[in-house]
């Protein structure tokens, strides 16, 4: 029997306080639990946000990277992506701290939205956030197409698709 797969989705606001410290919600913490342990890695992401990699994601990663690592063209996208990491966890009320270099790399003031997004969860500066989704939303951006994005991503399904029954 297929084991059910699990993804993060959903998005939630949260604001920083005073020691940097926000609130991952729930039910991204749940899943975040691997071999009874709430552990992760917070990394810098694409497009202005910060990720936060399950620790058996960033083993893999980091695994296949490691082949790569004396190719040139990488060694600074390497070095940039590696010394930011952040190993974090929960508090007992599900705080996360948030270091300053991380803070300040992507421009979070207070206010983050926490966004799960398939087998990680990113944390977005909250103005940069509903700036895409309404740019997204309105079509006020040739590069956030939605129409044209969900077209390409749901061709990536038939593609799989293809890819299967080629085996």
């Amino acid at each position: 029997m297929d084991q059910e797969l699990f993804f993060f989705s959903g998005s939630s606001n949260s604001k920083l306080d005073v020691k940097n410290r926000f609130v991952l919600p729930q039910n991204m913490r749940y899943g975040l639990v691997e071999n009874g342990r709430l552990e992760f890695v917070i990394g810098l992401g694409l497009g202005g946000c910060l990720t936060i990699y399950k620790r058996s994601d960033i083993q893999k990663i980091a695994k296949k990277f490691m082949d790569k690592q004396h190719i040139a063209k990488y060694q600074k996208f390497f070095t940039l992506f590696f010394s930011t990491l952040h190993h974090a966890t929960c508090d007992k009320i599900g705080r996360v701290s948030l270091p300053n270099h991380l803070k300040q790399a992507i421009g979070i003031k207070k206010d983050v939205v926490i966004a799960g997004v398939l087998n990680k969860i990113e944390i977005w500066p909250k103005e940069l956030y509903d700036k895409n989704l309404l740019n997204l939303l309105e079509g006020n951006n040739t590069e956030l197409d939605l129409a044209k994005m969900t077209e390409e991503a749901f061709a990536l399904l038939d593609e799989n698709c293809d890819d299967k029954s080629e085996d």
